[in-house]
């Protein structure tokens, strides 16, 4: 088999992969991505789907983020990483590369500028900077078309509101 058969092979395995994941078949997943990688070890997509395994199937945080932060060196382009990544920075509260993965994903062509910006959102509401966080939820809607998106960008920002109410006495 020569090196183009090959590429589209584990690109098929990857598709796979993909929607064995949709459809909850994780561990199946999970096996097709380890094979890609073990055929490929630069096949960066492959990483990015094992780290989102490992984060919200296995809660293997360092895990996740090894697979991450490969799957960024490989497939820089690989839009879907620097939302997850961004999901996975967050939860660790690691606020300070948080900012700076943000900043640097909303450079990224095809990146959903959108879910960026409520992950920016996000990091500043649960810093307590509600006025900041306010105009990132801003930002979502703006680059938003799709309106059970834009609801839910309009709750955020009504529930920082309240948070400043309650903070401030009111």
């Amino acid at each position: 088999m020569d090196t183009n058969d090959n590429i589209l092979q584990l690109e098929k395995l990857f598709v796979e992969a993909d929607q064995d994941i949709k459809d909850g078949l994780i561990s199946e997943a999970f096996d097709k991505l380890v094979y890609i990688i073990e055929q490929e070890t630069e096949y960066g997509k492959a990483y990015n789907h094992l780290g989102w395994i490992y984060e919200t199937k296995y809660k293997n945080y360092a895990k996740a983020e090894e697979c991450y932060r490969l799957s960024l060196k490989y497939a820089p382009d690989y839009s879907a990483v620097y939302l997850n990544y961004a999901i996975l920075l967050s939860t660790l509260e690691r606020f300070d590369e948080l900012k700076k993965h943000l900043e640097n994903a909303l450079t990224v062509r095809g990146v959903n500028k959108s879910k960026i910006w409520n992950e920016y959102g996000i990091m500043k509401e649960l810093k307590g900077e509600y006025d900041e966080a306010i105009d990132a939820y801003k930002k979502s809607i703006q680059f938003s078309l799709i309106n059970d998106d834009i609801d839910r960008y309009q709750k955020s920002m009504d529930r920082c509101k309240r948070k400043q109410g309650i903070m401030q006495g009111e």
